[in-house]
């Protein structure tokens, strides 16, 4: 009798939680109506809403099952039972805690900044299918913005299995941007949504195949072939970066990436992210394919100045020697080699950019210094390659800059939202 009133008291208990979490939208994370402008979609929530549905419906077969036999079973195994109905409420609790840090953040002062980087995160998707019309099957939910701690930006991918969800799948992507760099110029942004381009364009393993096998064959040296293959996520993450923000990115990512010599010079064994000191001299190599040396040169120069081999390195003998003929071979198979996954073309044939894109955006960088940049002048984009020039050349002040740039991406973001809602009326 006892071990059954115990039994039944955890039912009751595992009862009262089932369905709590099963839905979220906007009034329950605290969005109120004037956070709606700077909102997820509804098809976020609804994305959001099926992952806990489908969580919620796995939990109650669990209960209902445990219900059935529980009476009968051994008591060890209505343990286990008990056990696995309370996995999938962890489960549950675990997603809808993650949706609700996310999409909670709209209702808060940080939603305007947010919103905006949502934009510019979307309008490189829009830049892939202006160039690379049906590259990808059909609608894509964009990646989702959030705020944390942490020292640079990050992403999470669609459709990656999170070991904080205890391995549910992430159903849209989500880059965090920690809470001082809310401001729409860092370039370090673009290669975070880079990150998800890659995979939402299915060369992942296309691109690290090909980095090896050309290394191996031009170099004849596998441990540099091994090396940039371990690096090649990133590397192009690197190089879709600059192709979406033009040099300005490439200047971003070096200051991001510039620490004291004993950090830049240390080569990390099985890290995905290269060596500060070679990244630097790609994005250099990067820059002079495109037609820009001369932003090439001045950054090598101030490169090579601030960090010289000959008074610090803890790079490997070989990879420092082999780096001079590694890095163009490098640079030349992740951008400007075609990829069956791309339709036979190169990622410098899906996001274009050119010295016509550059000086739209130094012109734009002189609008936003005397107060006359408008919504249209340049796409999200590469409005965070002009706010980052308007800072650092133009010298505008960064809460002023702040507020404008957010502002015009913001007015960006709401005029396509409005031109989709009236072509879906029309249709």
């Amino acid at each position: 009798m006892l071990t059954r009133a115990f039994v039944h008291a955890r039912l009751c208990g595992l009862r009262a939680r089932l369905g709590r979490l099963a839905r979220i939208d906007h009034a329950s994370v605290g969005i109120r109506p004037q956070d709606e402008p700077y909102a997820p979609s509804a098809e976020h929530f609804a994305a959001a809403n099926r992952r806990l549905a489908a969580i919620e419906h796995s939990a109650a077969q669990r209960y209902h099952q445990l219900r059935a036999t529980c009476y009968q079973a051994p008591i060890q195994q209505v343990l286990v039972d008990i056990a696995l109905v309370e996995r999938e409420l962890d489960r549950a609790r675990r997603a809808f805690g993650l949706f609700f840090e996310v999409l909670g953040q709209r209702g808060t002062t940080f939603a305007p900044a947010l919103a905006a980087h949502d934009a510019i995160a979307e309008d490189c998707y829009a830049a892939v299918r202006k160039a690379a019309p049906r590259i990808f099957a059909g609608p894509l939910l964009k990646p989702i913005c959030y705020m944390e701690h942490g020292y640079s930006p990050a992403t999470m991918r669609r459709g990656v299995t999170l070991s904080r969800l205890l391995g549910e799948p992430n159903p849209f992507p989500l880059i965090r941007i920690p809470w001082d760099r809310e401001h729409p110029w860092d370039a370090v942004f673009l290669h975070e949504v880079a990150h998800n381009l890659q995979a939402d364009l299915g060369i992942w393993q296309e691109n690290h195949q090909a980095v090896v096998r050309r290394l191996a064959d031009r170099l004849r040296d596998p441990m540099q072939a091994m090396v940039y293959g371990r690096w090649h996520k990133e590397i192009f993450a690197d190089l879709a970066a600059i192709l979406l923000g033009g040099p300005a990115a490439a200047w971003g990512m070096a200051m991001f990436l510039a620490h004291p010599a004993p950090r830049t010079m240390t080569y990390r064994p099985g890290s995905a992210h290269p060596t500060a000191y070679l990244r630097v001299l790609i994005l250099v190599q990067m820059l002079i394919r495109m037609g820009f040396s001369g932003h090439a040169e001045r950054l090598r120069r101030l490169w090579t100045t601030l960090y010289d081999p000959r008074r610090l390195t803890r790079i490997p003998p070989r990879l420092l020697a082999g780096a001079e003929r590694a890095i163009p071979e490098v640079v030349d198979e992740i951008a400007y080699q075609t990829r069956r996954n791309l339709a036979h073309r190169a990622l410098v044939d899906i996001l274009p950019f050119g010295e016509a894109d550059e000086r739209r955006i130094v012109a734009a960088a002189r609008r936003l210094a005397t107060g006359r940049a408008q919504v249209g002048d340049l796409p999200p984009r590469l409005l965070v390659s002009a706010a980052s020039y308007a800072l650092v050349q133009e010298g505008v002040a960064p809460p002023e800059l702040s507020r404008t740039v957010t502002t015009l991406l913001n007015e960006h973001r709401n005029q396509r939202i409005s031109v989709t809602n009236d072509a879906r009326t029309a249709a």
